[in-house]
């Protein structure tokens, strides 16, 4: 008797297993699987990580690696389909935004650094940037000591703007600092003198430079604010089956042929709606980043091997 009781027990205990397993989901992975969505946060002049083609659909670089994601979200929770929500973010709103469950993935060209990581987490590296500024060639603005006493533009809520204000009072270079919303009227400051200086990320003033009705009116600073940065996909804190499944996917995408061909895509290749051409092969840097995925943000940790 006692044994067909523990028969009774066994088959109760495997049947129970199978809701039991759909309650253990937490956090945003519980969140899409109950809602059938999933919120990616896009940047609109990002390029060419998140910006607006010609029909105002967010694409990019950033942008085809979340969809990456989605797909591993997806099979993940074996859903048959899964609606992606898009939500314009800017460089302020894109961590309160995260923090607060508006979006779930951010896919754009944000620094992963300790400070940030105290309020939000990052998947594997996508990209590495140094921050530098770009300014008219007749300018004659050679290094980060020829900005002083004049109007430089860096964009609202970026590091960008806080190594500059540091730059600033440690230099003591009176420069006057002009805080933009976005990027591309940041950019429009220094086409249209109102600033002779823009700080961002090397890669995005390439973009702006290759993108503007004179390329060749402009230079990029070789002198940098900061030390290589790396570029995360970012996502909440304190939720670390979706980070496991995150990191697992964008690792799986990085190691594969397919990861140095979507860097190329964006990079190398004319891309969309003006057919620019970045011409920014993959650094040495980069290249061990994908062969070996790490979320670090110590700037240190990706000198090339």
């Amino acid at each position: 008797m006692k044994h067909k009781h523990m028969i009774g027990y066994v088959l109760a205990a495997t049947l129970c297993a199978g809701p039991a397993l759909a309650e253990e989901l937490t956090g945003t992975l519980k969140n899409v699987k109950e809602t059938g969505a999933i919120t990616i946060g896009f940047r609109d002049s990002s390029i060419p990580f998140s910006y607006l083609d010609d029909s105002q659909k967010p694409i990019g670089y950033a942008m085809d690696i979340c969809y990456k994601i989605v797909d591993a979200v997806k099979k993940e929770l074996k859903l048959d389909k899964l609606e992606v929500k898009l939500n314009p973010v800017t460089s302020a709103t894109r961590i309160p935004l995260m923090a607060n469950g508006t979006v779930d993935l951010e896919c754009g060209s944000t620094t992963n650094n300790a400070e940030r990581q105290k309020q939000v987490w990052f998947t594997n590296t996508h990209f590495l940037t140094a921050s530098r500024f770009v300014s008219k060639k007749s300018s004659k603005i050679n290094s980060i000591d020829d900005l002083k006493g004049k109007s430089v533009v860096s964009t609202s809520g970026s590091t960008n703007i806080k190594q500059l204000t540091e730059a600033n009072a440690a230099r003591n270079l009176g420069v006057n600092i002009i805080p933009t919303k976005d990027h591309g009227e940041a950019f429009l400051m220094v086409e249209t003198d109102r600033a002779v200086a823009f700080v961002m990320d090397d890669i995005l003033l390439a973009s702006f430079v290759a993108g503007s009705k004179e390329p060749d009116a402009y230079v990029i600073s070789k002198e940098a604010f900061s030390k290589p940065e790396p570029y995360g996909i970012m996502l909440r804190k304190d939720d670390p089956a979706f980070k496991k499944m995150v990191d697992g996917a964008t690792a799986a995408l990085y190691q594969s042929a397919e990861g140095q061909k979507l860097y190329d895509k964006w990079f190398m290749q004319k891309i969309p709606p003006k057919g620019l051409n970045l011409n920014s092969p993959i650094s040495a840097e980069l290249k061990n980043e994908f062969a070996k995925p790490s979320d670090s943000p110590d700037p240190e940790s990706y000198k090339a091997m």
